[in-house]
């Protein structure tokens, strides 16, 4: 699972607290490839995610052993005081975002749920700050005791961060803070398994018309649940595959620029290793075709452009993240080859970049 993070931050002034207490700064998140492919970069590479995999599994064992096996509400939204220490890797400013809510997008660029953040903020024409996060070492969040991305510090679920924001730019009568108690945490276990689960993500909870934004919740939720899963065995068919297409990521995601020459070398090798091995057990090429197929199935059943209409709505923003995230790899090209994907995914990138802010590298300030 993908570990990316999201983070908001607003000065905000708690109802709790009296009124004569201010909060200076209270936030909420969301939050080299080597030029050869040696033998010992392979090995050690290897090595590190072995080690890393048995550090992570003893520590979880030893975390759940003394846990009961129950569902319980979560303080997910207690405010964090101090500002963590980041670093931007890169700047997205738009000349019509209004508001005064800073944004900082704590990511992985190709994780499929951070490609669907970014694609809504994007297509709102919101400013905001990236992160870019070492999937290995993940040092960037280690100020979280959440080490999935994207986060909004307390939010740790993509659907999530967007309903919250899409209720919160609808109707900013409503405090952020007050926006977000519509979307409660509770952490479920499982087999000894836990997971942080919020209530109404796919729902964007607002008394304004929300035209062509209107949440399409069915076709949200298919898209968490069935089209993200068809990617990884698409991407990682192959062990060659799989290094093509984690050096497509160090590409995209400017890893040589933020992260030092080793770094990269064990993210590309290493990751391309375990997804590798990851994708054996999950679904064929095919399923991918089949879910393109089935959502093209109802953009054209509303004859029109975009699910949305003329214009695209939250559902659009969704299926094209998740999509956005493999478009430089050979699986995406087969994709436009094999299903009619292709003009719909085009007409709707060039929707989003019409509203899109300005890019800029911040590289320099972050080394």
């Amino acid at each position: 699972m993908w570990r990316p993070t999201h983070t908001l931050f607003r000065k905000v002034v708690l109802p709790s607290i009296k009124e004569n207490v201010k909060l200076g700064k209270i936030y909420f998140s969301t939050k080299s490839r080597p030029k050869s492919a040696t033998k010992l970069t392979l090995v050690s590479a290897s090595i590190g995610v072995l080690i890393g995999a048995g550090y992570g599994g003893y520590t979880h064992y030893k975390v759940n052993s003394k846990k009961q096996t129950t569902s319980a509400e979560n303080n997910a939204y207690a405010f964090l005081k101090e500002l963590p220490i980041y670093k931007p890797h890169y700047k997205v400013s738009s000349d019509t975002y209004r508001h005064d809510v800073h944004i900082v997008l704590f990511q992985y660029r190709t994780c499929p749920f951070c490609c669907k953040v970014r694609a809504y903020l994007d297509a709102r024409g919101i400013s905001y700050e990236i992160v870019e996060v070492d999937a290995v070492l993940r040092q960037a969040i280690k100020w979280s005791e959440y080490k999935k991305v994207p986060i909004m510090l307390q939010l740790m679920d993509s659907t999530a961060i967007i309903s919250v924001l899409e209720t919160y730019f609808l109707d900013t009568s409503y405090t952020l803070p007050n926006v977000i108690k519509y979307y409660p945490a509770h952490t479920l276990v499982k087999d000894g398994k836990e997971s942080i689960e919020f209530a109404n993500r796919y729902f964007v909870m607002s008394d304004a018309p929300v035209t062509s934004a209107k949440l399409q919740e069915e076709e949200k939720e298919w898209a968490d649940n069935v089209l993200v899963h068809t990617l990884s065995p698409n991407v990682y068919r192959t062990a060659g595959e799989a290094i093509e297409t984690f050096r497509w990521f160090e590409r995209a995601g400017g890893w040589r620029q933020a992260f030092p020459f080793w770094e990269c070398a064990l993210m590309v090798y290493g990751g391309a290793a375990a997804m590798w091995a990851i994708s054996k057990r999950l679904k064929k090429r095919s399923s991918l075709y089949d879910a393109a197929r089935e959502w093209m199935a109802a953009v054209d059943a509303k004859g029109t452009a975009f699910l949305g209409g003329d214009q695209p709505n939250l559902a659009d923003i969704t299926v094209y993240g998740v999509l956005s995230s493999i478009e430089g790899c050979q699986a995406f090209d087969d994709l436009k080859n094999n299903t009619d994907v292709g003009k719909w995914y085009y007409n709707i990138k060039n929707a989003i970049g019409k509203n899109m802010g300005r890019v800029a590298s911040l590289h320099a300030a972050a080394n």
